[in-house]
């Protein structure tokens, strides 16, 4: 049976019926569309594949359209100055995923990351590529039906939810890891001071899961799964869903004697338990360190508040 096929065969009919129809409350509309994503998840199948997702993700990202010739208008400009950083990275974007190297070219990758590069170059944007765009640009082109609205994904993604993740010095991933301390210690003290006293702090082990948004951490599909519920309730959650696979290892990592053993390759992805566990923590969350966490990949103001915290 057809990649296609097996789409089809996959149904919501609640989220079905609220795409169906022009709603006279969009915000009630939007906000019944981010419960639905909570309760029942975007039908996909076994691969992941869904062809709701992409609709879905561009009513949650609020993506505006753009036509194809916009998107080849920056192919054709050719190789930007970023254009070597991008080739160093793509060969390794998601490599031992089958299902990605089987429907995502390298060539598609580096279109993409070359387009958008040259898309910020216009913007007069300092920084048109840094380290983990390639992971980032990955879901997007797995899950869309399209190079150009897999662009048009990306580009807003990290120019509007997480400006700071792509910045030089990659503070708003670093301001994310030591959100992962805070919020750790804040839901589970014991846990927490295990790591600190082998000098395990989330920058040592975290990094990769902050940076990509845990798209570094298979399979695929269960990434596509969590990147549903971080779209529809907010990217930051990621933090909260880093704390929450901690929380699952916790048992092994508390009777370990060096848990970085463990902390070196995070389990297999289980997209809807992490998530269970991540909104459970939302409330154990203080307030003030909620509005940083809230903030941190955007709004640079919350920085030193961040930098400064225990």
């Amino acid at each position: 049976m057809s990649a296609t096929s097996s789409i089809a065969l996959n149904h919501n009919p609640d989220i079905e019926a609220l795409l169906s129809k022009r709603p006279t409350h969009p915000d009630a509309a939007i906000a019944r569309l981010r419960h639905l994503i909570l309760t029942n998840g975007i039908p996909a199948n076994n691969d992941g594949l869904s062809n709701l997702r992409p609709y879905i993700w561009c009513i949650l990202l609020d993506v505006k359209p753009i036509s194809t010739s916009t998107y080849l208008s920056y192919i054709h400009r050719g190789p930007s100055p970023a254009y070597s950083k991008i080739r160093n990275d793509t060969f390794r974007t998601l490599a031992t995923d089958p299902l990605f190297r089987r429907r995502v070219s390298e060539s598609s990758l580096i279109r993409l990351l070359n387009a958008f590069a040259w898309k910020l170059r216009e913007k007069e944007m300092p920084v048109p590529y840094v380290q983990g765009m390639n992971v980032l640009a990955a879901p997007f082109l797995y899950a869309a039906k399209s190079e150009t609205l897999s662009f048009a994904l990306f580009e807003t993604f990290i120019q509007r939810e997480c400006p700071l993740y792509v910045k030089p010095t990659l503070e708003g991933v670093h301001r994310g890891l030591k959100l992962v301390d805070e919020c750790l210690q804040a839901v589970d003290s014991k846990l927490y001071s295990h790591l600190r006293s082998r000098n395990l702090a989330a920058e040592l082990y975290a990094f990769p899961s902050v940076l990509t948004f845990s798209a570094c951490t298979p399979p695929l599909p269960q990434v596509l799964d969590l990147w549903d519920f971080l779209l529809a309730y907010g990217p930051h959650l990621n933090i909260l869903c880093v704390v929450a696979q901690l929380l699952l290892m916790r048992d092994d990592l508390l009777a370990h004697s060096s848990p970085m053993k463990i902390l070196r390759t995070f389990p297999p992805l289980k997209s809807k338990t992490v998530i269970g566990v991540a909104v459970s923590l939302v409330r154990k969350i203080p307030d003030d360190l909620y509005n940083l966490l809230a903030r941190h990949a955007w709004d640079e103001s919350v920085g030193d508040a961040i930098d400064n915290a225990r």
